[in-house]
């Protein structure tokens, strides 16, 4: 009987290991494709010959696209950006969060349930514009920063993450003089790092790929970040007759290249924090 429900596990595990591979090859074939059409020479782009793999080695669109708009520029702005929307985002996730956990904290149910409230009860477009418009961050940095400062959905999460911590460890720091605040920082966010690492990933790339709120509250060039250089690069790139004669590249050729050179911030980043995943994602939603 153990035998054949061995064999029967491991067929399982057989089959949807297969499944999920197959499923990673075709979600990663886009990507590829933009990363060969980026390296790819202008006849093999012409006449349809690029794939998933280089056809005529050429790097001229990433020199024409690093030259485009000041986008290297725009890319530094944008990851500087992102970094500081996932500090901020962190910081008011985490000083949420640990107070919430709390079970003796006074009205941390009816706090919780308003919390919870705003996930499904959302102001609108408009209201929202009104608001960022009467605080005076129009046209400023902080219109990307201060409104989605935090995530409630990640709050929860979080807050699942401190509930789950032996309360003796609590109570040993409250012997030995501890504040709440030091219990937090000293404790609580030790012991939680796989958490807080698996949601500063989910806020920097939900920042990285963020365009909607720049198009409703940013007007300047200068506080562009990258998607949005590149969603006007796309829309109005253009290769002159003379570029096109002396060198191999075309309107797709410079569009890959700024795709390709947009999303290296997140390949770079994603290999470090994807350890932490599973076993973040498990601690703030498994216990509570």
């Amino acid at each position: 009987m153990n035998e054949l429900r061995t064999k029967s596990e491991r067929r399982y595990q057989i089959f949807w290991t297969v499944f999920f591979i197959l499923v990673s090859f075709i979600a990663i074939i886009p990507i590829l494709r933009v990363i060969s059409i980026s390296f790819s020479s202008k006849d093999a782009i012409l006449k349809g010959q690029v794939f998933i793999t280089p056809v005529g080695l050429n790097t001229d669109a990433y020199t024409k696209a690093l030259k485009t708009g000041n986008f290297l520029k725009t890319l530094g702005y944008s990851v500087g950006l992102m970094l500081e929307a996932a500090l901020i985002n962190m910081v008011m996730t985490i000083l949420m969060a640990f107070p919430l956990s709390r079970r003796n904290l006074k009205l941390g149910g009816a706090i919780m349930t308003f919390c919870v409230l705003t996930m499904y009860l959302s102001p609108g477009i408009i209201p929202n514009y009104f608001n960022v418009r009467d605080f005076g961050l129009i046209n400023t940095k902080w219109a990307l920063l201060i409104p989605g400062a935090m995530s409630v959905y990640n709050m929860i999460i979080m807050r699942t993450a401190f509930r789950a911590i032996d309360e003796s460890l609590y109570e040993a720091a409250r012997i030995e003089g501890c504040n709440e605040f030091r219990i937090m920082w000293q404790i609580a966010v030790p012991l939680t790092v796989p958490t807080i690492a698996t949601l500063a990933l989910f806020y920097a790339v939900s920042r990285w790929n963020g365009i909607e709120d720049q198009i409703y509250y940013i007007n300047r060039s200068s506080l562009y970040t990258v998607q949005m250089t590149l969603k006007q690069m796309i829309e109005s790139i253009a290769i002159s007759a003379e570029e096109g004669s002396t060198t191999q590249m075309t309107p797709e050729n410079v569009k890959a290249a700024s795709i390709t050179l947009s999303m290296l911030p997140m390949l770079i980043v994603y290999p470090f924090v994807q350890r932490f995943f599973t076993q973040g994602i498990m601690l703030g939603a498994v216990k509570g």
